[in-house]
């Protein structure tokens, strides 16, 4: 007798469990219903208010750039495709493929100066006067990084590497810094110069590791050796170059 009411409280537990169960996914399945309305309609707002301010969207970077954190906010990416609504409506897809298209080819363009290293501001500038700021579209820092994420479809050819003080430099080759090499960056980013010595005092480096790291980096391009009127050879590196720095003659 106890054996049977045993049994019979399981199964009524079980049931109890299964129809919770099913309630539970009930009101789940409402609730993403309802959700999915909501993210639908705030879409719909998305694209009236889209519509609404397109030239501000167009011309003012500062605006394009809090559009695009609203945009991300409810899951919409405009820059997914340059087809659709965004590009049609806004023009805004075709703005981040044509300028990512202007950063490769200057990057390209300076590969043989810089080993494929470019400071950010040295980009951006470079992009302001290719573009002479035509037809009313000003370019900012974040349309820049915008479209170089896009750029991610190949490979790992552009990334950016992060400095000190928020400064980023553009590498626009194959392949990662190495983590000696990124040390010996970050080491020379104030003067965009040292030498062995001024590792092995700053970073504590033995000779033959820093001496390796130097001339690795130059003979990738991502470095020049000055051999000129000094007591040792001093290794200048181009992606660090500034107003504030005198390049070697």
């Amino acid at each position: 007798m106890h054996r049977r009411a045993g049994i019979g409280a399981i199964d009524k537990k079980k049931m109890q469990e299964a129809r919770f169960k099913d309630r539970g996914e009930e009101l789940a399945a409402d609730q993403l219903r309802q959700l999915s309305g909501q993210l639908g309609t705030l879409r719909d707002k998305l694209k009236e208010f889209a519509t609404r301010h397109k030239n501000e969207i167009r011309k003012d970077p500062e605006f394009r750039r809090q559009f695009q954190e609203m945009c991300a906010t409810i899951g919409v990416d405009p820059l997914a495709s340059s087809k659709g609504f965004w590009s049609e409506m806004l023009g805004v897809g075709d703005f981040y493929y044509e300028l990512g298209v202007q950063i490769v080819e200057i990057c390209m363009a300076n590969n043989h100066k810089n080993g494929g290293i470019m400071a950010l501001d040295e980009l951006f500038q470079r992009l302001v006067k290719s573009r002479g700021q035509t037809g009313g579209e000003q370019l900012s820092t974040d349309d820049v990084l915008r479209a170089m994420d896009k750029l991610k479809i190949l490979g790992n050819g552009f990334s950016l590497i992060k400095l000190q003080r928020g400064r980023m430099l553009v590498q626009s080759v194959p392949g990662e810094l190495s983590l000696d090499q990124n040390q010996v960056m970050l080491a020379a980013q104030e003067t965009a110069h040292t030498s062995v010595r001024q590792l092995q005092t700053s970073l504590r480096w033995q000779e033959e590791r820093a001496a390796k790291v130097l001339e690795d980096m130059v003979t990738g391009g991502m470095a020049w050796v000055d051999l000129a009127q000094r007591s040792e050879p001093v290794y200048w590196f181009p992606s660090l170059f500034n107003t504030g720095t005198v390049a070697p003659d």
